[in-house]
C-alpha cells in the first residue's frame, strides 16, 4: 500500500489518508517510561472517530503538553474515542525481558486489548509484529498522527498518576517531582538510599547504587 502525505495534512492527516485507502478503524500505539528507571512501562492505543466531533481539542504530543493541558486531553480522549486501552509492564518484567522487548510487548498487548478490532495501527517509532493487522512505525507518531498522540496522553497520564502514588509510598525519592526518569535530583536520592522495590536493576546506574549501598 502507498499514499502521499501533504506536509501540511496536520495531526489527523494519516488517519484521513489511511481512511481513503480504505481502512475505517485506526489505531494509534503509544508508551510512556521506557526511558525511567524506576516505575513501571505504561503503553495505550487509541481509536479515535472519523468526525470532527470526534477530534480532541489542543491534542498533541504529550511532552509539549503542561500536565493540566494533559490531563484535559485525557478526559476529552476517554469520552470521545472508539476504543481505548492501557496496559503496564512492572518494573520486574521489565528488568526480565529488556526494556525493548517489553515495550514492543506493552505496545502489542495495548492493541489487542482494545475493545473493538482496529483495521489499521499507527506505532510511535517501533514496528510491532502479531498484530493481526496492517501497521506502520512512525517516526515520532505522537507529534504526526492524532491517534498516536491522543495514546501517548493516555500512556503519559496513566504512568504519571502511578508515580504520583509511589511518591506518597517512597517520599525520599521524590517520584512526584521526575517520575522515576533519571534526572540529577533521582540519582542523588538514589545513591543516598539505594533503590526501592520499583527500581529497574537493567539499568546500571540502579544497580551502581545498590552495590554502593551494600544491596544484593
Amino acid at each position: 500500500m502507498a499514499f502521499v502525505l501533504r506536509r501540511d495534512a496536520g495531526l489527523y492527516g494519516y488517519e484521513r489518508a489511511l481512511r481513503r485507502a480504505g481502512f475505517g478503524l485506526i489505531a494509534g500505539a503509544d508508551e510512556a517510561g521506557r526511558g525511567a528507571c524506576a516505575g513501571p512501562l505504561v503503553a495505550a492505543s487509541v481509536i479515535l472517530g472519523s468526525t470532527p466531533g470526534s477530534q480532541v481539542r489542543n491534542l498533541k504530543d504529550s511532552k509539549l503538553l503542561t500536565a493540566l493541558q494533559r490531563e484535559r486531553c485525557y478526559d476529552e480522549i476517554v469520552a470521545k474515542a472508539v476504543s481505548w486501552s492501557v496496559v503496564l509492564i512492572d518494573p520486574g518484567d521489565c528488568d526480565r525481558l529488556g526494556m525493548h522487548v517489553a515495550n514492543i510487548q506493552a505496545l502489542r498487548r495495548a492493541v489487542c486489548r482494545l475493545e473493538v478490532r482496529p483495521d489499521f495501527v499507527l506505532t510511535d517509532g517501533f514496528g510491532v509484529d502479531g498484530l493481526g493487522v496492517p501497521a506502520l512505525a512512525v517516526w515520532k507518531g505522537d507529534a504526526v498522527a492524532g491517534c498516536v498522540a491522543a495514546a501517548s496522553v493516555i500512556a503519559k497520564v496513566t504512568r504519571d498518576r502511578i508515580m504520583h502514588a509511589a511518591h506518597e509510598r517512597w517520599p525520599r525519592y521524590r517520584f512526584d517531582v521526575h517520575k522515576g526518569y533519571c534526572t540529577a535530583l533521582h540519582q542523588t536520592q538514589l545513591d543516598a538510599h539505594g533503590p526501592c522495590e520499583i527500581h529497574r536493576w537493567c539499568f546500571e546506574n540502579v544497580r551502581r547504587a545498590a552495590d554502593a549501598a551494600g544491596i544484593a
